[in-house]
């Protein structure tokens, strides 16, 4: 377990292999746990980091740093302060969509971006997660935490009896979540607009979606084709939200020659 050291405070990162350095960030209401096994995969050729957002996992909550902008100017402190000159940053839907607004702030750290499941346009998202990122349906889900833990489920890996860890992680992790990171980073993630900044990416892009995603609208990978013509797009045909448990031979493989070549 490490920290290092913020404006805001201490971020609680993971780190694992050798090589060069590769940014991790997850989702909304998860943690650096979710890329364990990605880690495993690409640990024989980079060196990966892992870091917990404001409020979430390891990190502890401040007092309002629960942004996507926030996450986003976290990323760039995180990458500074460790001295990793420029790095490739794979993002899982919130933490995707926060890679991309990385790559257009701080152009001079993002050698490469891939998103996996993440929203452009944040109407993208299910009606469910729409509606828990406004405050009277949050705090009502928020004081009535099986609401939760039901959506949870439906909107897990495609095979829960294959991957029985990944639903005890996401409560543990949610039991870590303070109500206020709960609730501005998806109701700032609804907000969000990519499609008029995209073409200020100019690093080499990757989109994941799994072809079932109930969490995030899969068509978000033809918006991103059309606005990043340059953008390359896998489609897993066995994955819905989480195609790294999903089909997680098939992902490392994608991901590792994304990365290599």
């Amino acid at each position: 377990m490490s920290y290092v050291v913020t404006e805001q405070g201490l971020v609680h990162y993971e780190k694992f292999g050798e090589g060069p350095p590769v940014v991790l960030l997850h989702g909304w209401l998860g943690s650096w746990h979710l890329w364990r096994n990605t880690m495993k995969a690409l640990g024989e050729h980079f060196c990966t980091y892992a870091l917990d957002f404001w409020g979430f996992g390891e990190t502890m909550p401040t007092a309002s740093t629960y942004s996507v902008k926030d996450f986003v100017s976290m990323v760039g402190q995180f990458m500074i302060q460790l001295g990793i000159p420029g790095a490739p940053i794979i993002g899982h839907s919130m933490g995707g969509t926060v890679a991309l607004m990385t790559a257009m702030d701080y152009p001079e750290l993002v050698k490469k971006v891939v998103i996996v499941g993440s929203p452009i346009e944040g109407s993208s998202l299910a009606f469910s997660l729409r509606l828990v990122s406004y405050r009277p349906s949050a705090v009502v889900a928020w004081y009535a935490p099986i609401l939760i833990k039901i959506v949870l489920r439906r909107k897990g890996p495609l095979d829960h009896e294959r991957v029985p860890s990944w639903y005890r992680m996401q409560v543990n992790d949610l039991s870590r979540t303070s109500l206020e990171s709960f609730l501005t980073s998806i109701a700032t993630l609804r907000e969000t607009d990519l499609r008029a900044r995209m073409n200020e990416i100019s690093v080499p892009t990757l989109g994941i979606y799994g072809i079932y995603d109930n969490v995030v609208d899969p068509g978000q990978a033809q918006l991103l084709q059309k606005q990043l013509p340059t953008a390359t797009i896998e489609m897993l045909s066995r994955s819905k939200h989480f195609p790294m448990l999903d089909e997680p031979d098939l992902f490392n493989t994608i991901l590792r020659d994304f990365l290599k070549n």
